[in-house]
């Protein structure tokens, strides 16, 4: 071989290098025709994965006459670009700079100009080893180890947690209560914009989970609650050859799914805003290039969110579609439907006689924000249930599949039901019982039977007071004086009877070793609290009022007559008082862990009470409460409800104790005016520390108080802030409207809280101590949130929610004139 052979081989095979070079730079900048990229490669304009069976696309597309970039996915093998996910949807990209790939940590980022990051999707854990993205035959995009099964669902991040418009068949719709993941579908904006609009599709984590559409704020339409076959309203989801699907509701998820049953056909449901009108619609294509629609919502004027008002009923056909449930009539004219309805006639709470049920079929039912739920009763139980509670408006099944299980039942009033021709569920409504209609002479009967069965009762009850009269005169035949005294005890001028053993003043001395400092448990505004023995070797706690104490014969009276008639778990238990000569003494149940202000303002003992040992705690004071305002013989305000009037038993059991100041109800009052105001500094609401008024609404305000402070592990009074000079409401709400209520959460928490849990608390505790009474919820609504994963409403400017620089000025040119003995605080209002 000559040497211009030799270098015209040399020159041919330099060509060759250089142009498979070309090749190989140009393929992998504009044609990755794979599923995956790692973290050496990048998505860029000209470039996009397929996923593995061709049926979706991912890369950058500009939508209808928009010149703004976007990252997305879209059907690979329809024509007109159907895009399923968006990722950086409320941020474009103005050029072509775009560029997707994995950066050092591990995190998905999409680059714009100047490499500023436009979009991200962090994983959970801070080092990936050999993370990938990759496309999935169902849209789904992850984030996931190299190293993971492909078949497992362990992904880093994915698509489906964050839809956009668009659910896709095995995309879930709903939230991960454990993390406070809320997984909705939100409108575009336009065809040309895909940033979220003002209309959204969810799932509401009521008691009783229900579908729902939101237009902006507002709800706008409802599917209605889960009830184990399907929403109730909607007949049209049921069992099909097209699609299965299902519900799932526990501790840690609610969510709604299905599934095609053809993985060979397509199917999204979107929500879309036209021109103001907004649908849902469930669009299907078997392997051809046009869509259906298999079903789409609102369907008529009766889908749109309260059109019939309270207790209305929206029936097509008729005329007017507004009608009132049997019962009721048009609070309005019979044009404005908004007013709703009313009942014809009003049933007595305190008698069970007076109303009964009516059941009404084929209904879509009632908006469940205030609902209860217990899976565990059958039908008959939750009509008994329902019926023991005044404010109990109706019932159902939870769970209709099968012969029906469950029971589901409404608070206040029922809105947004419409009825069908076919399909819904029944629907127990509650109504005087004059409108129940039935067998008059059966009625009769059951009245007869009913007034028989009362005398008889009586005579026993009768009876039984003669006897134990009997036993109690012999008994204290020693001590007539002292028991002349005690009997017949005039509270606000109604005779009661406190029915409690007598104790004599000896046994007290030898069981608390003369009251002995040793025995001393505490001691409050009336005087100390001992621990003692009686020779049966039962332990007690007495209260021995002091000399000079604010309490007198009266209020003593008032609360041995009180606690003598209440029975409930989360209320300390009355054994007995002693009255010999000035001594004036209550013995109660002993209660070994002390009182609740012992362990959450304790640095060492606070740690003792986990989040949830605080949340069981909280649980029972609101029972306890619910049980003095609405479930115990007497209606029952508290008036100083505080951390150191909550006592804890061996298990931690909250009691509610000290009754001294507290007032009964009688009848339908609600609410009373005092001259004299008693109560703690920090605990007491507005309404009565400035004008002496008091009401159930004033026990939810302590309520409120005892809630923030439980949770933060802070005094209400005396709180402190490096930052700033506002009180402990004030920082609460203060942390609330900035979405940094968890800062306020006690830091020996921080491993055990329940996120849920806790952040429900705080919003309850904040509607708890509004300014005005009527915007604060009753104790059975605060039970109900509690224990539910609903939507709360929005809370407004607190009470006393303000800086200790104001309240220094204002109390400058208070008017009112105070002594304190202690924690209590006694305030004399000036005559108006």
């Amino acid at each position: 071989m000559t040497l211009r052979q030799e270098e015209e081989m040399g020159i041919l095979s330099f060509t060759t290098f250089f142009v498979s070079t070309i090749i190989l730079l140009s393929f992998s900048e504009y044609s990755i025709a794979l599923d995956t990229i790692s973290e050496t490669q990048t998505i860029t304009e000209n470039s996009t994965l397929v996923s593995k069976s061709g049926k979706f696309e991912l890369g950058f597309f500009s939508p209808g006459r928009s010149t703004n970039r976007y990252v997305g996915i879209w059907y690979k093998d329809i024509t007109g670009k159907i895009v399923v996910w968006v990722a950086n949807r409320q941020n474009p990209i103005k050029d072509s700079s775009g560029i997707l790939m994995i950066n050092s940590t591990g995190h998905v980022v999409l680059l714009g100009q100047k490499n500023s990051v436009v979009w991200s999707a962090s994983s959970p854990t801070e080092s990936v080893q050999v993370p990938i993205l990759q496309l999935l035959d169902t849209g789904n995009l992850v984030l996931r180890s190299e190293k993971d099964d492909q078949n497992s669902e362990s992904y880093l991040w994915q698509s489906f947690d964050y839809p956009c418009d668009t659910l896709l068949p095995g995309m879930k719709l709903g939230w991960d209560l454990r993390t406070g993941l809320e997984r909705r579908i939100v409108s575009w904006k336009s065809p040309d914009d895909p940033s979220p609009g003002d209309f959204a599709w969810g799932i509401t984590p009521n008691n009783y989970p229900e579908s729902e559409a939101w237009k902006g704020s507002n709800k706008y339409f409802r599917d209605g609650p889960w009830n184990g076959i399907g929403f109730s309203g909607a007949p049209e989801l049921k069992p099909n050859p097209l699609f299965t699907f299902k519900f799932v509701s526990n501790k840690n998820e609610v969510y709604y799914i299905y599934y095609l049953e053809d993985e060979t056909a397509k199917s999204r449901m979107i929500v879309s805003q036209n021109n103001g009108y907004n649908r849902i619609r469930y669009a299907w294509n078997s392997r051809t290039q046009s869509w259906g629609v298999f079903a789409s919502v609102p369907r008529d004027n009766c889908d749109t969110y309260g059109l019939c008002g309270a207790y209305g009923n929206c029936i097509i056909g008729e005329s007017p579609i507004c009608q009132c449930l049997k019962g009721f009539k048009p609070k309005g004219d019979f044009i404005d439907w908004s007013q709703g309805c009313v009942r014809n006639k009003p049933f007595d709470c305190q008698d069970k006689h007076s109303s009964g049920f009516v059941k009404i079929h084929g209904l879509k039912l009632p908006d469940a924000t205030h609902t209860w739920v217990n899976a565990s009763l059958n039908l008959k139980e939750c009509k008994a249930k329902c019926l023991s509670n005044c404010s109990c408006t109706a019932y159902t099944h939870s769970d209709i599949s099968g012969k029906g299980s469950g029971c589901v039942m409404w608070f206040g009033e029922l809105i947004d039901v419409r009825e069908f021709q076919v399909g819904g569920q029944d629907l127990y409504v509650r109504l005087h019982a004059s409108e129940l209609g039935g067998d008059g002479g059966h009625a009769v009967i059951i009245g007869v039977v009913i007034v028989a069965v009362f005398v008889v009762v009586c005579g026993m009850v009768l009876l039984a007071r003669y006897i134990r009269q009997i036993r109690t005169r012999k008994n204290l035949k020693d001590n007539a004086a002292t028991s002349a005294i005690i009997k017949n005890v005039n509270n606000e001028s109604q005779a009661e009877n406190m029915d409690v053993i007598l104790f004599d003043l000896d046994k007290i001395i030898n069981a608390t070793s003369n009251f002995s400092s040793n025995n001393k448990l505490g001691e409050g505004g009336f005087g100390p609290v001992y621990k003692g023995t009686l020779e049966d070797g039962q332990e007690i706690a007495v209260k021995r009022l002091s000399r000079n104490s604010l309490q007198g014969v009266n209020e003593f009276k008032n609360e041995v007559a009180l606690i003598a008639k209440l029975q409930h778990r989360n209320l300390v238990k009355l054994l007995g008082c002693c009255i010999q000569g000035e001594e004036k003494m209550l013995v109660y149940e002993y209660m070994p862990n002390n009182s609740l202000d012992h362990f959450i303002f304790d640095k060492k003992k606070s740690e003792l009470l986990n989040w949830s040992k605080r949340f069981h705690i909280i649980n029972g004071i609101a029972r306890g409460l619910l049980y003095l305002h609405q479930d115990s013989r007497l209606r029952i305000i508290h008036r100083d409800l505080k951390t150191s009037n909550i006592l804890l038993d061996t298990e931690m059991n909250p009691k509610i104790s000290d009754f001294g100041m507290a007032r009964t109800f009688g009848g339908d009052q609600s609410e009373g005016n005092t001259n004299r105001v008693v109560g703690t500094c920090g605990y007491m609401a507005p309404e009565y520390a400035v004008d002496g008024q008091f009401s159930a609404k004033s026990d939810v305000f302590s309520f409120g108080i005892l809630l923030l402070e439980i949770i933060s592990g802070k005094r209400n009074r005396g709180f402190y802030h490096l930052n700033h000079t506002l009180n402990l409401i004030g920082h609460a709400w203060r942390l609330f409207k900035e979405g940094r209520s968890l800062e306020l959460v006690d830091p020996c928490l921080k491993d055990s809280i329940d996120l849920s849990e806790v952040l429900r608390s705080i919003h309850i505790s904040l509607l708890c101590v509004q300014e005005h009474p009527e915007d604060r919820p009753s104790m059975s609504y605060v039970v109900l949130m509690l224990g539910a994963e609903s939507t709360l409403p929005q809370p407004k400017q607190p009470a006393f929610s303000f800086s200790k620089n104001t309240v220094a000025a204002d109390s400058s040119s208070s008017k009112q004139k105070s002594s304190t003995t202690n924690e209590i605080t006694v305030t004399l209002l000036e005559p108006r």
